[in-house]
């Protein structure tokens, strides 16, 4: 008891620096913390699945983009910012006729097998965690591998930066 109320203090205090430090760099290092010690408090409560996901995806990969975007940042002036905001409209454009496109081609291809990527009670009866997770959410992973390549293209056209000669 004396372990949790020591991890959960460090939580608050660690949310509440987070919340209040004005250099991103350290803002991201304690998110980094806050969800280190939210992970820990997780797998102690018995969530095991839940601790690691916590640590590896919100505490390293989340980390790792805010770090990589806060470098990536510099100041520019309004003229700077206006002249690149047009410039990445005339590239943004094409990207919802992409996105219409490839999923009304994925539609076409997954009808005829859209009752088999539906979960069915049987993956559930099936016992195993990892049964339940992977084999009874294949519409749930389809989804998420589609909203991921979305984000993939969007980030891949908006900051694209074109060459000047």
């Amino acid at each position: 008891m004396p372990v949790m109320i020591l991890l959960l203090s460090g939580l608050v205090i660690s949310a509440m620096a987070c919340v209040m430090i004005r250099d991103l760099l350290k803002v991201a290092i304690t998110l980094a913390a806050v969800s280190a010690i939210l992970s820990v408090i997780m797998f102690l409560l018995g969530a095991h699945l839940a601790a690691v996901f916590e640590l590896s995806v919100c505490s390293g990969l989340i980390t790792v983009v805010f770090i990589s975007a806060i470098s990536m940042t510099r100041v520019i002036s309004k003229e700077e910012s206006a002249e690149k905001d047009r410039a990445r409209r005339k590239r943004f454009i094409l990207l919802p006729v992409i996105l219409i496109a490839v999923l009304t081609g994925a539609l076409f291809i997954l009808w005829p097998h859209l009752n088999s990527l539906i979960p069915y009670a049987e993956a559930a009866n099936a016992g195993n965690e990892m049964t339940i997770i992977w084999a009874g959410h294949k519409a749930d992973l389809l989804g998420q591998i589609i909203i991921i390549l979305a984000g993939v293209f969007g980030v891949l056209i908006f900051f694209k930066e074109i060459e000047k000669k």
